[in-house]
């Protein structure tokens, strides 16, 4: 039997090669995106998924989060809504998203991520047969 995989992301691995000390943000980030990229690191350090070739990834997810903040505030101060930067707006907000379920800050993509801990046995289990 064979086993369908098409369309499922596999499942998000610890790296043996993972970030364990926060790099500072990169100067070029916007104030959004740098306090983007303070407020997630943390956690995918936790997570040990993120190595230094993750870190253009990285950087562009706080980017386009950053965007979406800088347009929201943008056009919180317009009487008419830009119909032109609600579309901008829009796309930046899909690549967030794309962004962040790749690197497990989504709760479906959270699910992915593999527990680097021990194998659980049966010895604790009620229902196992003895």
């Amino acid at each position: 039997m064979s086993v369908h995989n098409r369309g499922v992301k596999p499942a998000i691995q610890r790296d043996g090669t993972a970030i364990t000390k926060m790099p500072a943000p990169p100067k070029r980030l916007s104030p959004h995106a740098k306090a983007e990229w303070r407020r997630v690191f943390p956690v995918l350090i936790k997570r040990g998924v993120v190595t230094t070739g993750d870190l253009a990834g990285i950087e562009s997810y706080c980017t386009a989060v950053g965007f979406v903040a800088q347009i929201t505030e943008q056009m919180a101060g317009l009487a008419v809504p830009d119909m032109k930067l609600g579309g901008l707006q829009i796309r930046y907000m899909q690549t967030a998203r794309q962004f962040a379920a790749e690197y497990g800050l989504m709760p479906a993509s959270r699910s992915r991520i593999g527990d680097a801990g021990p194998a659980d046995d049966d010895d604790d289990n009620p229902l196992a047969v003895v």
